[in-house]
């Protein structure tokens, strides 16, 4: 499945890294996915806690039972039973976080999550991870423009990056105005299906994001013809391919993308930044012997934040 958006950064939830403030579920205007959440936040929580990292899933009061959500989560690998009987996973209901006593104050709830903050620490771990289920908002008729200034104001807590959170904005309990401004707010929007692409045009070119495969192998051969016919005029084309959030890259699409440069004319430049994987696979299937085709390789844990790319043998790390 591929989405084309407007200029905002859209990942996919296996490129969030620690200091990262991201919504879900805010899309365009009365778009709906139709699936479960939680097979991105089974990949978020596993992700994590094998990055050492502690997990707390802040769910609403009517959703699963703490055991059923971490039998979802575990699959049977015993794995995350484990981190919740050795303190890695805590799970919470959003009244307990938002609204102890009834009533929302923004700073108690900022003061709440700092004291998470330093508990994973005090424990040992290196960040802590939150899940955030926002339908307590309007469970309690909260103002839209409330909502929003809290968003905006716990800023400060991912200054330091040890802290790391997915808002979770179920489309069935807000509306598309609330939505559509919420995405605004939070400097990352995770993409709500593992199996999809989302492709941006940028001033240079085209941002690819999530993950190329066998699925979504005939939307990225599209999403590639599409950058390059916007800048054909019958000469040269120049544009820059951005793959640093594919967390997955086949083969077969590495070939694609290879094979479109080779056919472009001469004096032809597209330029791919990607991470290391992914451009150790397109040196290996002879990108190098391209003159169109210039790949530029950026390292993980680049200081930009952009994250990295993956290869063709995909990359959770």
């Amino acid at each position: 499945m591929t989405t084309r958006h407007p200029a905002e950064r859209t990942v996919p939830v296996e490129r969030l890294r620690l200091g990262d403030h991201a919504c879900m579920g805010p899309g365009t205007p009365g778009e709906a996915t139709g699936e479960s959440p939680w097979k991105v936040f089974t990949a978020y929580t596993r992700t994590s806690l094998a990055r050492g990292e502690k997990v707390l899933l802040v769910m609403d009061p009517d959703d699963l039972s703490d055991d059923e959500v971490v039998a979802l989560l575990d699959r049977g690998s015993g794995q995350v039973v484990a981190a919740r009987a050795g303190g890695q996973l805590s799970l919470k209901r959003n009244t307990e976080i938002y609204a102890p006593d009834g009533r929302f104050r923004e700073q108690r709830t900022i003061d709440t999550y700092a004291s998470e903050v330093d508990r994973a620490c005090h424990e040992g771990w290196t960040g802590l991870r939150v899940t955030a289920d926002m339908s307590w908002a309007p469970r309690m008729n909260l103002g839209h423009d409330r909502l929003l200034d809290y968003e905006a104001s716990v800023a400060p807590l991912f200054a330091d990056p040890l802290f790391t959170a997915i808002c979770w904005y179920d489309r069935r309990h807000f509306d598309d105005d609330l939505t559509a401004r919420v995405g605004k707010v939070h400097p990352l929007r995770v993409m709500e299906r593992l199996d999809s692409l989302e492709a941006t045009e940028t001033p240079e070119g085209e941002r690819i994001a999530g993950s190329a495969e066998l699925s979504t192998r005939t939307e990225f051969v599209e999403a590639l013809r599409e950058a390059v016919e916007r800048r054909d005029d019958a000469g040269p084309s120049h544009l820059v391919l951005d793959l640093r959030d594919l967390c997955f890259m086949e083969a077969h699409c590495a070939w694609q993308l290879i094979s479109l440069a080779a056919s472009l004319p001469a004096g032809s430049e597209v330029t791919v930044r990607c991470g290391e994987l992914l451009g150790l696979v397109l040196e290996q299937l002879g990108a190098g012997e391209v003159p169109q085709l210039l790949v530029s390789v950026e390292a993980d844990g680049d200081p930009s934040g952009a994250g990295a790319g993956a290869g063709a043998v995909g990359d959770t790390g």
